[in-house]
């Protein structure tokens, strides 16, 4: 599990932009039910907002190494379109 500290609030500002405007043109599904999961034939990725601190919290799981890079890319690309700025764990 990871985590990306944020501002009070700005969590779920980021979560909502994610989830309206990330694209993943390889996910298999992508589900927006408390954040986004996406799933990938091989792992999938997980964003959402912890309800009790301000912070994004993250998992990924993939078969193997190359599926974990894939995927944790595919994330932070989609991030840092929508906050350039922000420092990620990962």
């Amino acid at each position: 599990e990871l985590n990306i500290k944020m501002a009070e609030g700005e969590h779920y500002t980021l979560m909502d932009t994610l989830q309206k405007n990330a694209h993943f043109p390889d996910a298999k599904e992508i589900i927006t039910l408390d954040g986004l999961r996406v799933e990938y034939a091989d792992g999938f990725g997980l964003a959402r907002p912890s309800n009790t601190t301000p912070v994004i919290v993250l998992r990924f799981e993939a078969d193997n190494a190359e599926a974990l890079e894939r995927i944790q890319a595919d994330f932070r690309r989609v991030i840092h379109q929508s906050a350039p700025t922000l420092t990620l764990p990962f």
